[in-house]
């Protein structure tokens, strides 16, 4: 049986492309932890930060988590068709994706998801072969339990609020105006506060697949279920499916108020509602708009590697002191019109290339090691393929 790609999976990648662009704008723009502490912004600021905040940040990264899932089922589908056994394979897109994170996050931006992608490629191999009911039960199960972990956990005291600021103004410094050096030198050598504590990074082992894990599993489970491939039989379920889109923007919109469950709420919130976004663009797929714009976002969608690259490297040079230095000036609204722009040439140089070329330069060469083949294709001595 021949495993054949799912046009809407391109094409949702591609549009999950453009919502990541718009939250990784917060991160390139203001860093990773002085994102979260903006304050005397004008109102169209304020409002473009709520809009982001509530409809976007943490709610597509999650749809792209969902995807992963599954394309590594496509993937595993079709090597198995092909050559029979995929271990090898697997392991080695894992480590493929494991080395351009690393590299990806030492010598571009410490906002890197490549690195995470690879380990959590090994950690899914258990649920690999098992049924889509068992991995919708697992989903669901470690769904509630990270949401539940979440509880009180925004408590912060006085002292590490100290040390917090002082870490982003000094961030803030270097990334407005270092050299390329003095980044890479305060990326890999200056350390957030708390974040050398041995509790903390053993949590973050151990704990923290869990949060990421319902997404992968609930994608992993459609792809068996051969969710998005007759779409025209499936829409009562992305009707139901859509109703989660309401729920997760209440949840988001009141984690800002609510104290001891803001981050229950905004953790589980943005879930739901990435899952949520997933059935309402499989709703809204066929009609004739949708249609017209297609073409460009599952070209993206089929870049999504490259063009996941090149965002970082137009964003710091964009905004890092070595390149124009507009770090923290053009503010949120701004960044928002200029994520439009740059994901528009995006889409327009991206069905460009696929005039000329059959793959992405960074989505050949993982093909190429994930296959072990020159060629990228699946040879008889094994390998893998796909998505």
């Amino acid at each position: 049986m021949t495993v054949n790609r799912v046009r809407f999976i391109d094409t949702l990648r591609g549009f999950s492309l453009f919502g990541i662009l718009m939250a990784n704008l917060l991160i390139f723009q203001f860093g990773i932890y002085g994102k979260d502490k903006l304050d005397h912004l004008s109102t169209i600021d304020n409002g473009a930060l709520y809009f982001v905040k509530v409809f976007i940040e943490g709610s597509f990264m999650p749809i792209f988590t969902m995807l992963f899932g599954f394309s590594l089922i496509k993937l595993i589908q079709s090597i198995r068709n092909k050559k029979g056994k995929s271990r090898w394979s697997i392991l080695r897109r894992a480590t493929g994706l494991i080395a351009l994170g690393l590299l990806h996050s030492i010598f571009l931006w410490e906002g890197d998801i490549l690195l995470f992608y690879g380990f959590m490629t090994l950690f899914l191999v258990p649920f690999i072969n098992r049924k889509p009911k068992t991995l919708f039960i697992w989903g669901s199960l470690l769904f509630l339990v990270a949401t539940a972990l979440t509880y009180a956990s925004d408590d912060i005291s006085t002292k590490e609020q100290k040390e917090m600021e002082i870490y982003v103004n000094k961030a803030n410094t270097i990334y407005a105006n270092g050299s390329y050096h003095d980044i890479y030198d305060f990326r890999l050598n200056v350390m957030p506060p708390g974040s050398d504590d041995p509790l903390l990074f053993y949590s973050l082992i151990i704990f923290g697949p869990l949060f990421s894990a319902p997404l992968f599993l609930l994608g992993m489970g459609l792809a068996k279920n051969h969710a998005f491939e007759n779409m025209q039989n499936k829409r009562k379920w992305y009707v139901l499916g859509s109703l989660l889109v309401p729920i997760g923007i209440t949840c988001k919109s009141i984690s800002f108020i609510a104290s001891n469950f803001s981050t229950m709420l905004l953790i589980g919130g943005s879930q739901l509602l990435a899952v949520g976004y997933i059935f309402l663009a499989a709703l809204l797929f066929q009609t004739r708009p949708i249609q017209h714009l297609c073409p460009a976002f599952e070209s993206v969608g089929k870049l999504s590697l490259t063009n996941y690259l090149l965002q970082t490297i137009i964003c710091t040079t964009v905004f890092y002191g070595y390149g124009l230095g507009l770090f923290s000036k053009i503010g949120v609204f701004g960044g928002i019109i200029f994520g439009l722009v740059v994901y528009s040439l995006q889409c327009v140089l991206s069905i460009a290339y696929f005039k000329k070329f059959k793959r992405g330069p960074f989505e050949a060469a993982l093909r190429i090691w994930t296959n072990w083949s020159w060629n990228g294709r699946i040879n008889k001595k094994g390998s893998i393929s796909h998505e």
